[in-house]
């Protein structure tokens, strides 16, 4: 097994299905086979939204395009997808590049389908998932006090992808930022006396539905509506506009619940907002409307 880089663009002809389905030439196909089972990761340059290594996931099997017996698509494994903390751009903060078989080339490999060595592969993750301590990235804490997040072992961020525990963590934090510490449906911003947002990080398609650890399948939430959301309560549909399941929320609890314009509260940056086809998923099998 390889790791690897695989380039992608928002405004590509390719038929990708982001988090999903990778769609290449059949001329790369030698190289993603040899990632099956392994670890990728993502990169947009300026042709896309300029996000450069912003995501990771494992790629589960390869299948060919029916339409087009000269492409094939890698068919990623939905449940092990998770957003870097700070994405990456070509270059290390010493001008030297990430991926350094690149260095001899001349930095310019327009491949978009990259090996990637086990010492890039670890590097990058190291810096992907180091904490920027901030009041909206630390943790609830039930006594109130605002001591510092322990340090996340610097041997630890590899696992990361494997460990539950750390990646809801990274997770949290990704969604509370996004969010600005605000819950989306309230509108509230609580915050204890250390500063330390009082949201929550609730995932719309939940990871027992093999939901990822990204930002777009995330909603910052306040206990209670976090809870009425995972059990079918609330719901958001595809405009953005707020639901309710019948008969189960009196209008004078949704009134003081729900922010008055009756609609989700999205981020400021609109690449991070909700996507589609989670919302979606959780109308069609949470949602008691």
């Amino acid at each position: 097994m390889t790791k690897a880089v695989f380039i992608e663009s928002s405004h590509s002809t390719y038929a990708d299905k982001p988090g999903e389905l990778y769609h290449f030439p059949n001329s790369y196909l030698s190289r993603v086979e040899k990632t099956l089972g392994d670890w990728v990761i993502f990169y947009e340059g300026r042709r896309g939204d300029a996000k450069g290594y912003h995501r990771v996931q494992r790629v589960s099997s390869i299948a060919p395009d029916p339409t087009d017996p000269t492409h094939s698509f890698a068919i990623m494994d939905r449940a092990s997808e998770i957003d870097f903390e700070t994405r990456l751009s070509r270059q290390k903060p010493d001008g030297t590049l990430w991926e350094s078989k690149l260095a001899f080339m001349g930095g310019n490999n327009t491949s978009s389908v990259r090996p990637l060595s086990d010492q890039d592969f670890d590097a990058m993750l190291r810096a992907a998932f180091t904490t920027t301590v901030t009041p909206d990235t630390l943790p609830r804490q039930p006594d109130g006090f605002s001591e510092a997040a322990p340090a996340f072992d610097f041997q630890q961020r590899p696992k990361i992808l494997t460990t539950r525990a750390l990646r809801d963590a990274s997770f949290a934090r990704n969604v509370r930022r996004a969010y600005s510490g605000r819950c989306a449906i309230s509108g509230l911003e609580l915050r204890n006396g250390g500063g330390r947002a009082e949201v929550e990080a609730a995932h719309i398609r939940p990871i027992t539905a093999d939901g990822p650890d990204t930002i777009r399948n995330g909603l910052a939430l306040s206990g209670t509506i976090h809870w009425m959301f995972d059990r079918g309560l609330i719901a958001v549909d595809d405009d953005m506009s707020l639901l309710t399941a019948r008969d189960s929320i009196a209008d004078e609890v949704s009134g003081r619940l729900f922010n008055p314009a009756g609609r989700l509260i999205l981020p400021q940056d609109p690449a991070l907002k909700p996507h589609p086809d989670y919302l979606r998923w959780h109308r069609e099998h949470c949602f008691k409307g």
